[in-house]
């Protein structure tokens, strides 16, 4: 930008952008999550959260949500008049919601087995218990749709629905910059360097997806400086997306290596802790939402 425009720029901004300190200056912390749940279950790092309910429950099946291991869960409540959980709990669904917390270098060798023949399975039959139904329904988002997919062709009897959201299962494709990194990526040299997989080196990989998304972020910010709410609505979509946890290094493994690289489970040969998948054998009623 030359110089002459830049002035003119902040001329004619000045004001605005004068405004947008002074609110920023008042907004404080921003807080994501927030609508009500409490710890209903814990081990070691994860939890289960039960979201208290706003409204009569509609039928006696909860709902179970599995967010990936990218991320934090947050996304799905991020503000209160846009909160996707807010939203299910209003129509009447009990819901819960898995934590699969931060993990630390102690937790490198966790793995796909821990998490969906471990934690998942120990957490949908502590909902069954305390709920006495035989089936709950569970809901899986992008890598945590892929989870639930695998578990209930495992454990069919234990699921009477299955939704899952931008989840995938065919590996592949190439159809994005992910898939085809993904096929290249020595995953062995990654961890076995690593140990846990950074969430800050994750985070640089889905920026390198979309470039110019930051840029323009930044670019467009200057026209909310004085609307103090999209501001508060802005530094919480950053909050959350800033909030990478590490992602346990031998999970990181197989997840790359046996279905990014391999396929393994459109080819029917992906096995966990022994058992074969079979996505195709899954008999429970399927929603798949990918856009």
């Amino acid at each position: 930008m030359k110089e002459d425009t830049l002035m003119n720029f902040f001329n004619e901004n000045t004001e605005k952008i004068v405004s947008g300190f002074q609110t920023i200056s008042n907004i404080g912390t921003v807080e994501v999550g927030e609508t009500p749940k409490e710890i209903v279950w814990q081990e070691g790092k994860v939890k289960l959260f039960h979201y208290v309910p706003t409204q009569k429950k509609i039928n006696k099946t909860p709902v179970l949500i599995n967010y990936a291991l990218v991320n934090r869960y947050d996304m799905m409540d991020l503000q209160s008049d846009r909160s996707f959980i807010k939203n299910l709990l209003d129509a009447g669904i009990d819901l819960y919601i898995l934590d699969y917390g931060y993990p630390s270098h102690l937790d490198r060798y966790n793995t796909m087995e821990d998490h969906i023949d471990g934690w998942l399975n120990d957490a949908v039959d502590f909902i069954r218990e305390k709920n006495q139904v035989k089936k709950i329904n569970l809901m899986g988002i992008c890598q945590g749709g892929t989870f639930v997919a695998i578990y209930t062709a495992l454990y069919q009897d234990k699921v009477k629905n299955l939704i899952t959201l931008v989840a995938p299962f065919d590996f592949d494709i190439e159809d994005g910059l992910l898939f085809q990194w993904s096929k290249g990526m020595d995953v062995d040299k990654l961890v076995d360097n690593y140990g846990n997989i950074p969430g800050s080196f994750l985070n640089a990989g889905f920026e390198m997806l979309k470039p110019m998304m930051k840029f323009n972020k930044s670019k467009n910010l200057l026209s909310i400086l004085d609307n103090e709410q999209a501001l508060i609505n802005y530094f919480r979509m950053e909050k959350w997306i800033a909030d990478s946890p590490d992602q346990a290094g031998e999970t990181f493994r197989k997840f790359i290596k046996e279905l990014y690289q391999e396929n393994k489970l459109i080819k029917e040969t992906f096995e966990l802790g022994g058992k074969r998948v079979v996505l195709k054998d899954i008999t429970v009623p399927l929603l798949n939402i990918y856009a």
